[in-house]
């Protein structure tokens, strides 16, 4: 399991050789297709982790495949990867790039998980709902869940905000058991 430690600590670094460069929306638009080739290209992924490849190799790879397609920093960051036998971190690496570019810019990450596709309304409806809680933007990842039974799970963060119909449930039972408790 790659360390989210040392990916921020790669990530940050590279945000800030690329702003100091004024080179960040480069950066960042190549990232953004680096990111799309490793989510479609399971070779790619192979790629990056193979302990077969030297290092070297890796390098010249980079440099044929990539020249002209990203920046120079881009490239010269994917060259400083393969010198320290990190390469094998980047989509981690990535991740954590655009987590911090966007705490920069004041954006919360919201995980929501439904039973099912929510319409644009409830969307919204959620968006704004969790804007008004953080005071601040926010964007939604969204995952459909058998699991969860109705309604839905959103995550901020370490907390955790369950309004699905199995919680509701859950909370009325246990309303009733302290009633009857009680009397």
């Amino acid at each position: 399991m790659v360390s989210t430690r040392l990916t921020r600590r790669y990530a940050q670094a590279l945000m800030e050789t690329a702003e100091e460069q004024k080179q960040l929306d480069r950066v960042v638009q190549d990232l953004e297709m680096l990111q799309r080739t490793a989510k479609e290209s399971k070779d790619f992924v192979i790629f990056l982790k193979s302990p077969v490849i030297k290092k070297e190799r890796k390098k010249e790879i980079f440099a044929e495949l990539l020249k002209g397609k990203v920046g120079s920093l881009t490239l010269e960051f994917l060259t400083l990867l393969c010198e320290k036998g990190r390469e094998d971190i980047f989509p981690q690496l990535i991740t954590q790039f655009f987590l911090l570019r966007d705490e920069r810019l004041g954006i919360v990450h919201v995980e929501v998980k439904a039973a099912t596709e929510l319409s644009k309304e409830q969307f919204d409806n959620i968006q704004k709902r969790f804007e008004n809680m953080t005071k601040k933007k926010v964007r939604i990842s969204f995952n459909v869940d058998k699991y969860v039974k109705g309604g839905f799970v959103a995550r901020v963060g370490d907390t955790v905000y369950d309004g699905s119909v199995q919680h509701q449930l859950e909370l009325m039972r246990a309303r009733f058991a302290e009633g009857a408790i009680h009397n």
